[in-house]
């Protein structure tokens, strides 16, 4: 294990989603003292996100940085890799299950990941209840930071780890997030398999999903039994507003949104039928595929702040992940701060802009005519290649 040989840092993380708690574990166990600054009172990834697949060559690659591979496979689930591909005519085009593949994308759910990415943190390395107001570039390379309760901190080396509209970023760019065209509307099915047996054993142990007229439903197993659900609709960037569904009133909620889906299969519409009186709308945001900033010496950016890319690939938490790892391994190398910084970028720049194209070909894909026909033809594709790589 490495650890530091010059003059340590002063490091300050803006973020404690995985992203900000991965580059903390991995700096931490090579010696330096890093500050994560969460704008939240305490520890909110539980109620954030469903159930994530961390990839073999991002996350768990990460994740071995940190030291907690073995542990992460432990807490996995790898038993919840089926993927269930239909139409909104309920024809089956993917029907795969654990028992026919050699599956190297195991589940876990959001607060657990982070859980186990605190356990490798010292607690105070934590600041919760700091949600950063500005901050200011001084000549000698440091930033300036004042954050809403008054407190002021000045690092060598600012990370923004603080996603979609990333404070940070807005210090280093002008460059905004775009709509890409999606609306998703997240719902939830608790304790499925007691609840709902049909419709648990239909989803099975993974995703759902059904798709047609730009319309997707996404069922997704998480690991205390509920279903997640993803309603995603192309729309236009209002429709939340002009829809004239009353998202604060559930049960009318449900009712409208299943009108959009009228000629549907009963199975895929069972999806907002059985789900639990709480609608949560948002519109689905992406940065520029290749988004690049003009470089600082002393900050730089991580995960969606970075790259933000819609849903569609599963690359989201793993390339935060992999930037953390990488940026890590960057300032562990380096004698400078500079130097790291432009060794990261150059690297970041090059993966995630491959990934944020396939992502965007998956969005477009999804929400096309034919849609289940030709998700599964580009999964094969995918697949083929993989086979033949290996």
């Amino acid at each position: 294990m490495n650890h530091i040989t010059v003059e340590p840092k002063r490091i300050a993380i803006i973020g404690a989603g995985p992203g900000g708690l991965t580059l903390a574990a991995i700096l931490q166990r090579s010696g330096f003292q890093p500050v994560i600054y969460e704008r939240e009172p305490y520890n909110m990834n539980r109620d954030r996100g469903g159930s994530l697949d961390i990839h073999e060559e991002s996350g768990q690659k990460a994740l071995e940085a940190a030291g907690l591979l073995e542990k992460f496979k432990e807490a996995a689930r790898y038993q919840d890799q089926n993927l269930r591909v239909i139409d909104k005519n309920g024809k089956v085009y993917i029907d795969e299950t654990d028992d026919e593949n050699n599956w190297d994308r195991p589940e876990i759910d959001r607060g657990e990941l982070c859980d186990l990415l605190l356990s490798a943190i010292e607690p105070n390395c934590i600041r919760y209840g700091y949600k950063l107001e500005r901050s200011v570039l001084l000549e000698n390379g440091t930033t300036e930071l004042h954050f809403e309760n008054g407190s002021t901190d000045t690092v060598d080396l600012l990370v923004g780890a603080d996603g979609a509209f990333s404070q940070v970023r807005s210090l280093i760019s002008d460059t905004k997030v775009e709509y890409t065209g999606v609306t998703m509307v997240e719902l939830n099915i608790l304790h499925a398999a007691e609840r709902y047996p049909e419709l648990a054993a239909y989803n099975g142990n993974g995703k759902m999903f059904a798709m047609g007229d730009q319309q997707v439903i996404i069922g997704q197993l998480n690991g205390d039994g509920r279903i997640k659900v993803y309603v995603s609709l192309k729309v236009k960037r209002d429709w939340i507003e002009q829809s004239g569904i009353p998202f604060d009133q559930p049960l009318l909620a449900k009712q409208r949104l299943l009108e959009l889906f009228e000629d549907w299969n009963e199975m895929p519409k069972q999806y907002i039928r059985c789900a639990e009186d709480r609608l949560i709308p948002r519109r689905v945001y992406m940065l520029p595929i290749g988004y690049q900033w003009k470089r600082q010496s002393g900050v730089t950016l991580i995960g969606d702040a970075a790259h933000l890319m819609s849903p569609f690939a599963g690359e989201g938490v793993n390339l935060a992940m992999l930037d953390a790892s990488e940026l890590a391994a960057a300032i562990i190398r380096n004698e400078t701060i500079h130097q790291a910084i432009q060794e990261y970028e150059e690297n970041m720049y090059a993966y995630s802009a491959e990934k944020a194209g396939v992502t965007d070909e998956s969005l477009r894909m999804m929400f096309s005519d034919n849609a289940a026909e030709k998700l599964a033809d580009w999964m094969n594709q995918f697949a083929g290649a993989e086979h033949s790589e290996a």
